[in-house]
């Protein structure tokens, strides 16, 4: 098949069993733009025989990092994050034995438009101030965004506005529940070509790659993180020489099939609904993709 003739048929034809991420298990103490919620099922499919390490370069909302780790899908997880505030939030819960600091202080707050301005006017003085500022900011701005420019809601769910995502008493479960895991996980604060460079020759590891939307043009990566610039195509090159299993997913983007044909790796569109109930396509990039083929 030629190129053109493949890039139609993945725009065309994806892998229509549409994982709802409503029924998903929630894990992450994060709402987080473009999180991995959805690709939870395909995660265990992909995984179906653990690896030794497991690396999530583009750590984010960590939810992939979170169930391989919760479920043994992997003896070791190693979570990497370039962001300061999502990389002290990781290490608050996992490197500091911080967890019931930060649980008890998000209960403890009394939020309202008034405090949190006061809050957030603070300069945090530690790791796990930052780690609470950084899920107060997370969960009252508008789409959980941490970017430059983003702001409390106002209107919100039913009108509640900055309170419409604080459920303090939930995110103080799921951060006791997750800090279980401390000892199935690393947390690097660092770049995510450092860590594959440092994992690369390791062949009893699979890297999960989900790194900012930015190679399609459109603008969204830079206006959801505060780390978008991405050399995609040198992403792609590097992955191409690791000794481990690799699993990619992109938005489905031109140049993103291009970079996966030049570097030899398989490309399949896979439908998904988003937390708004809309149907969308990613791009699921690998090796081989032939476990895909079951149902989930």
């Amino acid at each position: 098949m030629t190129y053109a003739a493949h890039q139609q048929c993945l725009f065309e034809t994806p892998l229509h069993h549409v994982i709802n991420v409503a029924a998903v298990r929630q894990l992450s103490p994060f709402r987080y733009p473009g999180g991995k919620t959805w690709l939870t099922p395909r995660i265990r499919q992909w995984l179906k025989h653990p690896p030794a390490e497991f690396i999530e370069p583009f750590a984010g909302g960590g939810i992939v990092s979170l169930t391989v780790a919760a479920e043994n899908l992997a003896k070791h997880v190693t979570m990497v994050e370039l962001d300061e505030q999502v990389a002290a939030v990781w290490q608050t819960i996992f490197t500091d034995n911080q967890a019931e600091w930060l649980a008890e202080r998000i209960v403890a707050f009394d939020l309202s438009l008034e405090s949190l301005r006061e809050e957030l006017a603070r300069t945090p003085q530690t790791r796990r101030e930052i780690a609470f500022q950084t899920i107060l900011k997370n969960r009252t701005f508008h789409g959980g965004i941490l970017a430059a420019g983003s702001a409390p809601l106002k209107l919100g769910e039913n009108g509640k506005g900055i309170k419409s995502r604080w459920y303090a008493d939930t995110l103080k479960k799921r951060i006791l529940a997750i800090a279980q895991l401390r000892d199935q996980i690393t947390v690097i604060h660092g770049d995510a070509f450092d860590a594959i460079r440092q994992f690369a020759t390791n062949s009893n590891a699979a890297f999960f790659i989900d790194p900012p939307y930015s190679a399609s043009g459109k603008g969204a990566g830079k206006r959801l993180y505060t780390h978008h610039k991405l050399d995609h195509q040198e992403l792609f090159q590097l992955l191409a020489n690791v000794a481990g299993d690799i699993l990619m997913t992109y938005d489905n983007a031109p140049k993103i099939l291009e970079f996966a044909e030049t570097n030899g790796f398989e490309v399949k569109a896979v439908a998904m609904k988003n937390n708004h109930h809309a149907e969308m396509t990613e791009l699921l990039i690998g090796r081989s993709l032939s476990w895909l083929d079951a149902r989930v």
